[in-house]
């Protein structure tokens, strides 16, 4: 996982990745508790434009809870790779699933289930082939490293890339695919995440004494994430407002990722020193959380019937019960071709007698 140096930092930043999903995960149940018991007093809903929810101390305590993670997840990226942080942000999703079954009595069906195991199993394989990305201490290594040939590359594409997709491919087929504006979000979220980094670096200098706020390069990292989060959540919300939020979420967190973990190797150099089995075993990690994530969100409305179980299950169950149904009557298979045959037999002879009649 790197040197023993950097593992206390590591463990620093792991538990404020998981510290943050639990905090925002948490706080979807208390804001949804506090619009509930809103509801149930007759106050206007926030859907349909109230704003009582401003006097209801649960709603109050769910947005303090979701500051803490947002903070604690600030904090993270500042002490483990963002490979490692951001993934364990699917987390949140299970967190809030769970909790909601228990304090909202919303049913969690068997894909929901089996996709909050695996987002489990996904982060634990995950933390365990974490890549430890090369050292950034300081803004003057951070400066250095945005200065690096791959990631100007990769950055132009980013930008190039969303433009096109905002104002070529967004006006034609943005409100019938999906893709095109969870692709922005998903792109320019990875250069936000860059920012966060290294503003986290900022913030432990600043804290350390050295003189951070005269460094222009901290006050350009804070502009481009204004811009890069601004633009995220525009876009988010017209997929959301056009899409079904359980086709979105898991696409987005897919993409987004994915996009994350790009740039972080570009930038940070996290995967330059890893082995094989560990780089295997990163991907597998992520490939499992993006396996719960969907089984989660794209199932969660769906009933698990019978019908729905491999063929050669319900064959045996139809022949269970094909067995029962013979044993209760107490006749021979041999038997059973005949009876249609008495059947339309007896039912002829009732048409005869009624034609004679």
């Amino acid at each position: 996982m790197g040197l023993e140096g950097g593992r206390p930092r590591f463990y620093v930043g792991l538990g404020l990745a998981v510290a943050s999903s639990a905090f925002i995960g948490g706080s979807f149940i208390l804001k949804k508790k506090g619009l509930l018991r809103l509801c149930r007093r007759g106050r206007t809903r926030a859907g349909q434009g109230g704003h009582a929810y401003l006097q209801e101390w649960l709603w109050w305590a769910g947005l303090l809870c979701m500051g803490v993670g947002e903070a604690a997840n600030f904090a993270a990226y500042a002490f483990a790779p963002a490979t490692l942080v951001t993934p364990l942000g699917a987390l949140s999703v299970l967190v809030s699933a769970v909790l909601s079954s228990t304090f909202l009595n919303e049913q969690l069906n068997v894909h929901g289930k089996i996709g909050c195991i695996l987002s489990i199993l996904g982060s634990t394989v995950m933390v365990i082939h974490a890549p430890q990305e090369e050292e950034v201490s300081s803004l003057e290594s951070m400066a250095e490293k945005l200065k690096d040939p791959g990631f100007i590359v990769f950055a132009v594409c980013v930008l190039v890339s969303s433009l096109l997709l905002i104002f070529v491919a967004g006006p034609r087929y943005g409100q019938s695919n999906v893709l095109v504006y969870v692709l922005v979000c998903s792109a320019i979220g990875s250069l936000s995440v860059s920012c966060v980094k290294g503003l986290g670096i900022a913030l432990k200098e600043l804290f350390s004494g050295k003189p951070v706020l005269k460094e222009p390069l901290g006050w350009v990292l804070l502009v481009c994430l204004v811009i890069c989060i601004s633009i995220q959540i525009n876009y988010l919300n017209k997929a959301l407002d056009i899409f079904n939020t359980s086709v979105v979420t898991p696409i987005y967190y897919v993409l987004f990722t994915t996009a994350v973990m790009m740039c972080s190797a570009i930038l940070f150099k996290e995967w330059q020193h890893m082995v094989l089995d560990s780089i295997i075993g990163t991907i597998s990690g992520f490939l499992t959380i993006v396996s719960g994530i969907f089984l989660l969100h794209a199932f969660r409305d769906m009933p698990f019937t019978p019908n729905l179980l491999p063929l050669f299950l319900q064959q045996g169950r139809t022949d269970l019960h094909g067995s029962w149904r013979s044993v209760d009557r107490h006749q021979s298979c041999q038997h059973q071709p005949l009876l249609p045959s008495e059947d339309k037999g007896s039912q002829s002879t009732e048409e005869e007698e009624g034609e004679g009649m």
